[in-house]
């Protein structure tokens, strides 16, 4: 070989060494935040997974190139502020919200990190977006539902009681969505000859005393609507249905499979999964307001049948039929 080819050669291989380098060092670490309820809550841990299988199959392993950082409000209004303010002032690239209750302090704290929320039931109606197609700030994600679905729960409370003429709504008088839940579930009484009343969710004792006053009339029933509040006090409400033989609708699985008798709602799980995809399309560079807020794809029907024979309550045929889950 001629000296002037081995020098062009040599240089030609000298310049591939810091592109081979680098395309041998690790993924630039990328960090998340996350803020959710109760830190040992299981079917909490098991949306995290969910979200955290998502990540993976999009190529994001935690520890690798991604570090998510977990904080738990525990339903406290105080220690959510505190916990948003903490993932707010690290900066991190995105972060994940769970719940309305945690949302809105997280945009308190921040209008420049993106974030994308999940099971918020009005995003518009709490301020969090100006409208579903285009959310137009530092936060997009996903909704629980329709305002229209809460009916779905008085509806299925006469499709397992259909002597009910009473039902107490369990809600979160401070939330948006606490107000909008009762409203629909107001809206839809009449037709099925059934009188609502409000039961707030503030705390434990407030719900003993107004659960056990309702019960003292014949014909109840229980309606359980989304809010942190309801998570929190999951165990006693489920205590109170079952010590006044009160028939209950929830609006999630892991209330049934705490004890309850019946939910209806989105699959979390599979909110998470897509949250997921948002969190990855933001890393990648795309902007929370140029994604629209999405509604879910899929809802689970849960009935335990244990807590229906000690009820005394015989669970139509065709509501067994259609179940997604029965819990025997």
């Amino acid at each position: 070989m001629r000296r002037r080819e081995f020098i062009t050669l040599l240089g030609g291989t000298a310049a591939t060494w810091p592109l081979a380098a680098h395309a041998q060092q690790p993924d630039r670490m990328r960090h998340i935040g996350a803020l959710a309820g109760i830190a040992n809550d299981a079917e909490g841990q098991a949306r995290f997974a969910a979200f955290r299988q998502g990540l993976q199959q999009l190529g994001w392993t935690d520890g690798r190139n991604i570090r998510i950082d977990y904080r738990w409000g525990g339903g406290d209004a105080d220690n959510i502020r505190k916990h948003a303010a903490e993932l707010a002032a690290l900066a991190p690239d995105v972060i994940l919200a769970a719940g309305g209750a945690i949302t809105g302090p997280l945009l308190q704290a921040t209008r420049t990190v993106p974030i994308v929320f999940v099971h918020v039931p009005d995003p518009v109606g709490a301020g969090f977006v100006d409208s579903l197609a285009r959310p137009g700030g530092n936060a997009t994600g996903f909704i629980n539902f329709e305002y229209s679905v809460s009916a779905k729960w008085l509806e299925l409370l006469k499709q397992i009681a259909p002597g009910v003429t009473r039902a107490a709504v369990l809600r979160d008088p401070v939330i948006t969505a606490g107000t909008g839940q009762f409203g629909a579930i107001q809206s839809a009484a009449p037709p099925l000859g059934v009188e609502v009343s409000p039961v707030n969710v503030r705390d434990a004792g407030e719900i003993e005393r107004a659960v056990a006053a309702f019960a003292r009339s014949s014909n109840g029933g229980l309606i359980v609507t989304v809010s942190a509040l309801a998570v929190v006090h999951r165990d006693l409400i489920i205590t109170l249905a079952a010590r006044h033989k009160l028939p209950a609708v929830y609006y999630e699985r892991n209330f049934v499979a705490d004890g309850g008798l019946i939910s209806y709602g989105p699959d979390y799980l599979d909110q998470y999964r897509r949250a997921a995809g948002y969190v990855d399309r933001i890393l990648k560079g795309e902007k929370p307001a140029d994604l629209p807020v999405q509604a879910p794809t899929k809802y689970k029907l849960v009935i335990n049948l244990k807590t229906a024979k000690a009820l005394g309550i015989t669970m139509p045929p065709t509501l067994l039929a259609t179940a997604d889950e029965v819990i025997e």
